[in-house]
């Protein structure tokens, strides 16, 4: 089960490993997966419920609980939850920092995101046995930690794995960034406060939902806009870069054999629009933003 409205990166992995997608809509209040819908497409046959924290907002964890405790009790399988946390460095979930609520989480540490280590990421995995895997898997199914007499004379290997470990370079840098996290999510957290406070009664412009019990981080800042072509022009004349930043993924030729209904994906991809909250937007920035769309479009 997965969210169409996400970068390839996120699906194109199911494909990667001969599973099938069945597509579940969007929430308009905040974008993330529809939970009703999602409940009301689980059948015998789904094993993964693959969700993305859009722009950092934390998808609702207990209600997804919850929903693997029906599919477990219809079924007798309680589907794996795999977090995509890309967007979400940072972000909180019932006071606890995402990762910490019992799923696989998968972080992004590429160019763009709130740190970078240049390339790569991080995954966080709820128990030891899939740690233990996942280390193999990373780097050929070699053992590593094992106490063989010489590298690379390693011990049977039992199952075979890919070169997905990181190289020292990248590392150097994302422990460098590491240090300036808290600093960074912060500032971009001010700034959507700020986008939030003055753009709420704005009319043509739907500000997302925010719930007291979880905290995002702002990767990116999204709302709904009317006539978005016209907004779009016009914050270009303003000098000011927004962007839907991503498409919707159902739309490749690669996955056209999953082709569904998702009537309210469909009507808010025209409407979806991010202006800049990065740590290097500033409070003169924000505010000649803000004075930009209060003109109109």
């Amino acid at each position: 089960m997965c969210t169409p409205l996400t970068c390839t990166a996120t699906n194109w992995p199911v494909l990667a490993n001969n599973f099938k997608i069945k597509w579940v809509d969007i929430d308009e209040n905040n974008l993330n997966m529809d939970l009703d819908d999602l409940e009301r497409k689980i059948t015998p046959l789904t094993k993964v419920i693959y969700l993305v924290h859009w722009g950092g907002y934390p998808v609702d964890l207990d209600r997804v609980k919850e929903i693997q405790n029906k599919t477990d009790a219809l079924y007798g399988f309680k589907p794996v939850v795999i977090e995509d946390c890309a967007h979400a460095m940072g972000s909180t979930y019932k006071e606890k920092m995402l990762g910490n609520h019992g799923n696989i989480c998968t972080y992004s540490l590429q160019a763009i995101k709130h740190i970078t280590s240049i390339d790569g990421g991080m995954m966080i995995l709820p128990h030891r046995e899939l740690y233990d895997r996942a280390k193999l898997l990373r780097w050929y199914g070699i053992d590593r930690e094992s106490n063989e007499k010489a590298f690379r004379c390693e011990d049977d290997i039992k199952e075979w794995g890919f070169k997905f470990h990181m190289n020292d370079v990248s590392a150097a840098v994302g422990l460098g960034n590491l240090k300036y996290i808290d600093e960074i999510v912060g500032k971009h957290k001010e700034n959507a406060k700020y986008y939030d406070d003055n753009l709420s009664d704005i009319p043509g412009i739907t500000v997302l939902e925010r719930k007291n019990d979880r905290e995002s981080s702002f990767w990116i800042y999204s709302m709904l806009v009317e006539n978005r072509q016209g907004f779009m022009n016009h914050m270009k004349e303003c000098n000011i870069i927004v962007s839907q930043v991503h498409e919707r993924n159902d739309i490749h030729a690669c996955v056209s054999e999953f082709k569904i209904h998702l009537p309210t994906l469909d009507r808010i991809t025209s409407q979806l629009i991010s202006i800049p909250v990065g740590w290097w937007v500033t409070g003169e920035e924000r505010e000649y933003i803000v004075d930009c769309i209060k003109k109109g479009w």
